[in-house]
């Protein structure tokens, strides 16, 4: 823990943080924002840090800001919803009677910064363990360059520059055989006494850890050419992203404003000078400043906002930040006339936890039961969704399920089983869930709620025109679902909406081209929308894959003729279907789909046009021979 600046706290005021790969800076100001004390703690990268872990590095904040009025965290590694919400919920365990904003540290830096009408646009260039630049111009748009994490990127930061620099003095020690002054400084900065010992360290060591190293490059840069290479190279690398950002914000010879921020800009002058005059080498306009004021008092102002706007009675002026305004799916969203039937009371069930297991066992069948009568209410919207989908395979187009918790996990579960029992592409059918793959197996908390989330999905799975998404959710309204719609209705697919609430008012221009809404009722476990809904958006994806593919060729009778043999069941499967429709004895269609690679249409093909394997028809005639008349 760092000095602070003042020991004694007001009694009310409020607490931004800012989190990073090398520490945590909390800075506490008092209402009237003339009392300010500041603290320096441990770092914290939210994609590098498990829930506990961040409890403990939030609590011992607490110790020392213990009741703020309201608290913003701009965190490394927050980049979604659900990453947001996971900083809320630990964050609730320190302060839990405080409100809390959660974002990253970029945001944080962006309210520090402050806003100048004299540019059409500012970027962050942002250089500490890791390193990120983003941008945003005065109509509000936003461009990011970066921030990929050490894994996949981070060029130009602490952590590459220092693992550059190991590499190349490796690399020139195998080379040469001389360990030379950068070398050296390595060892000693590591307290290693020769160049082996580098080997288990680096398997183990941090990314912060490795990061840390790269003062040592800095102080090398006079003597040792690598160090050099590394910085101008780093430099150069930052630069570029730099000026990338601002070319998606800004026209060239526009009035860009650059805000170099992070450990290693603003605590390297040379390197800062670096990336300076790189950045304005590529935009002579270019305005180059370093970001003045810290991102934790950023964070105060945004935790100041909060507070004010948590606060009951008028609210007073806001200062002016930089800080994003938050989006508004709620226009694209449907209202609900009445309350979703999906969360209403069953009456029929409200005994369900004291009756006999086979009472409730017959109630679970009876209401199951009354799902085949909602569905057929719904056939004609489900055979309109059934057309849209046959023609857009038909002419190359591809099926998209999107939807969050037991909606996304059931379209998952469609999609994946197209390839083994159709022999579709992956690509043809795709499940869409909010949270991503880790939502497929454990709740992701907060990630149905990212409208944005479901726009980015839709736009980075490239949905085009000519494919068809279906959004699927309980209640129609989830807006992780609804995101999915509205950006694949703008890319010009069409668009269905499978939900078991009758009550949806859409906004005017906002209504799918299909809405199927099945009356299913109120759950007997109210709101486990796993149970009657689940069973019945299962039956109707059935539905929309099964007969789309049998219109594809895909069916012939009621036998699969693309199966994927993949295992010896469905080997077995494949020469039985293969029997069923050629009348071939086993071992011919046997011998047909070892020709043919397993292929059950191409076995078929090669049997009604008599092309029978030679083995096939060999064995045929000694078998008919060594039999009894």
């Amino acid at each position: 823990m760092g000095s602070a600046i003042s020991r004694s706290l007001p009694p009310s005021g409020f607490l931004g943080i800012e989190a990073g790969g090398t520490r945590t800076t909390a800075r506490w100001e008092s209402e009237d924002g003339t009392r300010i004390s500041e603290d320096a703690f441990g770092p914290a990268n939210l994609q590098l840090i498990d829930d506990a872990s961040l409890v403990a590095h939030f609590l011992s904040i607490a110790a020392r800001f213990p009741s703020p009025r309201a608290v913003a965290i701009g965190m490394a590694g927050a980049r979604t919803e659900s990453d947001r919400e996971r900083i809320r919920a630990t964050a609730r365990v320190a302060w839990p009677d405080a409100p809390c904003l959660a974002t990253n540290d970029l945001e944080t830096a962006f309210a520090a910064a402050g806003c100048d009408p004299g540019t059409d646009a500012t970027v962050l260039v942002l250089c500490g363990t890791g390193s990120c630049c983003y941008g945003r111009a005065l109509d509000g748009c936003t461009a990011k360059i970066g921030g990929w994490g050490h894994v996949l990127g981070d060029d130009g930061s602490g952590y590459d520059i220092a693992i550059r620099a190991l590499r190349l003095v490796i690399l020139a020690f195998d080379d040469t055989g001389r360990w030379g002054p950068l070398g050296q400084r390595l060892l000693a900065d590591l307290q290693f006494n020769e160049p082996n010992e580098l080997i288990p360290w680096a398997a183990r060591a941090t990314k912060t850890e490795i990061a840390a190293l790269a003062p040592v490059i800095f102080d090398a840069e006079r003597e040792d050419p690598i160090a050099r290479d590394v910085l101008r190279s780093a430099s150069t690398a930052i630069a570029t992203a730099a000026l990338t950002c601002a070319g998606r914000l800004a026209k060239r010879g526009a009035a860009v404003r650059f805000l170099l921020s992070g450990g290693l800009l603003q605590g390297c002058d040379r390197f800062a000078e670096l990336v300076a005059q790189a950045i304005r080498g590529g935009r002579r306009e270019a305005v180059v400043v370093l970001l003045e004021r810290p991102g934790a008092a950023g964070a105060v102002e945004l935790a100041r906002n909060l507070g004010h706007e948590a606060a009951p009675g008028p609210r007073p002026q806001r200062r002016a930040t930089s800080a994003s305004v938050a989006s508004t799916p709620g226009r694209f969203i449907p209202v609900s006339r009445e309350l979703s039937p999906t969360e209403q009371r069953n009456p029929r069930s409200v005994k369900l936890d004291s009756l006999s297991p086979r009472a409730a066992i017959e109630l679970m069948l009876s209401e199951d039961a009354r799902i085949s009568d909602a569905l057929r209410a719904e056939k004609s919207s489900i055979e309109r969704a059934l057309r849209l989908v046959i023609r857009a395979l038909k002419h190359g187009g591809r099926l998209f399920y999107a939807g969050a918790g037991t909606s996304g996990r059931l379209g998952i579960l469609d999609a994946s089983e197209c390839p083994p029992t159709f022999r579709t592409p992956p690509e043809l059918v795709q499940g869409i869930i909010a949270g991503g793959e880790p939502a497929i197996f454990r709740s992701v908390e907060g990630a149905e709620d990212d409208f944005d989330a479901g726009a980015r999905a839709v736009d980075f799975r490239g949905v085009r025109r000519g494919d068809v998404v279906v959004g699927i959710a309980a209640s129609g309204r989830t807006p992780f679902m609804w995101g999915a719609l509205v950006a694949a209705r703008e890319s010009g697919a069409k668009t269905v909406l499978l939900c078991f609430n009758p009550h949806l008012t859409f906004p005017r221009g906002r209504r799918p081209d299909v809405v199927i809404a099945p009356k299913t009722g109120p759950e007997i476990l109210t709101g486990s929308t796993r149970l009657k809904a689940g069973t019945a958006t299962k039956l109707v994806l059935n539905m929309l894959t099964t007969l789309a593919m049998a219109r594809l060729g895909k069916v012939e009778q009621n036998l699969m003729i693309d199966v994927n043999p993949a295992n010896a069941k469905l080997r077995e499967r494949a020469v039985r279907i293969v029997c069923e429709l050629t009348q071939a004895e086993e071992s011919v269609a046997h011998a047909a789909l070892e020709t043919s690679g397993w292929i059950v249409k191409d076995a078929l093909r090669e049997l009604r046009q008599g092309r029978a394997p030679r083995a096939a028809r060999r064995g045929t005639a000694r078998s008919r021979r060594a039999s009894p008349r």
